[in-house]
């Protein structure tokens, strides 16, 4: 297991002999005498947790415990105790200790309170690392997350996009950040200076929505003031159109126009006005399947899309949902104030089974509600409409995910705590895709 115990005793027999029988059952043991020399093994960033007898000459257990938390109040520390020293538990306890066990006690449960001791020092280390983590050198990675291949690619693209004028067209499930990848279009172009501009054109009301769009000048329908539309106010900035496959088949074709003389008529005059914009229109239905079926023009459809970006569903980024779970987590613990709970690798791997239809939007609320404590874990994956073959194939990888994600890519820690031989664990990884890399800090 990964980490180590601090074990301090000063009684040379005890110290020795739970030092051995700790070490037989697989854990590393740095023993000491005195405590206040073990102070000088704990530091904030160690992987480590402290098994401490509480009577003991010159620096008692309480009194290493005060100075303990005072390095890190989260680390965690097994206090021993004999039969007279239960209150003195009790009291360590309110300040700060993991666990008491009182004499004479079997190893197994000295054991298991180490086991599940290490767990949560490793998982509290690993999201404070995520919490504290600078932004990343590359300011579109910190816009657009995940390791996976699919968005390394994807990235790759965007950049690429960003840096001519073209019009997008993002096509992706519902939550798989179409916005989010909009604007880190237009924060990567020329016209980041400029407004970014959403339209949703789904929420349009219709009988207001060329109002909206194109605004109209004084006296239009009895106004007594002219109005600018919200494509003027983009004026050299970026226009991004949501859900273009939902505007009726009328607005369809007055955008057309728009996109083909890059001009607009605010209602009421035939005066136009020139407009100098980038558009970025997404939708999560195919297009093409939209003008098969007569609901979407193919000419609007040949006009919007340039360039097409296709988003990843979260399900087919493995690695990324357990990840980004961790990632939302610490900034939720960051928004609402809370600390975050310990999350157990039982946690990460219901998170990385579960197709997660709703993708990113869906996993972020799942996260914020653990970190509020209304949920305790994700709900299962669903296995509806595949083999027992792909079921196992899937059980295996998120089963190795979660365990190269809890372990932060370390493989000899992975293959030991699955029980697999070094070479079985690269041939499993190999036969699912999985790279050390994108597990590792």
């Amino acid at each position: 297991m990964r980490g180590e115990v601090i074990l301090i005793d000063d009684e040379e027999d005890i110290r020795v002999s739970v030092q051995q029988s700790l070490e037989l059952k697989g854990l590393s043991v740095v023993s000491y005498a005195r405590a206040e020399r073990a102070l000088d093994r704990l530091s904030r960033d160690a992987e480590c947790v402290v098994v401490s007898d509480i009577r003991m000459p010159k620096m008692d257990g309480i009194a290493f415990l005060e100075a303990a938390m005072k390095i890190d109040p989260e680390l965690p520390v097994i206090m021993i105790t004999g039969h007279g020293d239960v209150p003195l538990a009790v009291e360590a306890i309110g300040k700060g200790a993991y666990d008491f066990i009182e004499k004479p006690f079997a190893v197994e449960r000295l054991v298991r309170s180490a086991g599940r001791a290490l767990e949560k020092r490793r998982l509290t280390l690993e999201v404070r690392a995520l919490r504290e983590r600078p932004a990343p050198d590359d300011p579109l990675e910190a816009m657009i997350s995940g390791r996976a291949d699919a968005i390394v690619e994807l990235r790759r693209k965007l950049r690429a996009v960003a840096e001519s004028d073209l019009d997008v067209l993002l096509v992706g499930e519902t939550g798989t950040g179409k916005e989010l990848a909009a604007r880190a279009i237009h924060a990567h172009s020329a016209r980041r200076e400029m407004p970014f501009v959403t339209i949703n054109l789904a929420a349009l009301p219709a009988a207001h929505a060329e109002q909206e769009l194109f605004g109209y000048v004084q006296g239009f329908d009895g106004h007594v003031r002219a109005r600018t539309g919200r494509l003027e106010h983009a004026r050299r900035g970026t226009v991004y159109l949501d859900e273009i496959g939902s505007a009726p088949l009328a607005l369809q074709i007055k955008l057309l126009r728009v996109l083909e003389d890059r001009a607009i008529e605010p209602l009421g005059t035939s005066e136009r006005t020139a407009l100098d914009v980038r558009f970025i229109a997404s939708s999560r239905t195919s297009l093409e399947a939209l003008v098969a079926q007569g609901a979407f023009r193919d000419d609007l459809l040949y006009r919007v899309n340039p360039v097409t970006l296709r988003l990843p569903p979260l399900r087919s980024r493995p690695g990324d949902a357990s990840r980004l779970f961790l990632q939302f987590a610490a900034e939720a613990s960051r928004r609402f104030g809370r600390e975050v709970p310990p999350i157990s690798a039982a946690t990460l791997l219901a998170v990385g089974r579960r197709d997660w239809p709703g993708n990113l939007r869906e996993l972020k609320s799942a996260a914020e509600r653990f970190v509020l404590g209304l949920e305790s874990d994700p709900m299962p994956f669903e296995t509806s409409g595949t083999t027992l073959i792909e079921m196992l194939d899937r059980y295996e990888r998120d089963v190795l995910t979660a365990a190269l994600t809890a372990h932060n890519g370390s493989l000899r820690a992975t293959y030991e705590a699955l029980g697999l031989a070094r070479k079985t664990l690269y041939e499993k990884m190999q036969k699912h895709g999985l790279k050390r890399e994108n597990f590792s800090s």
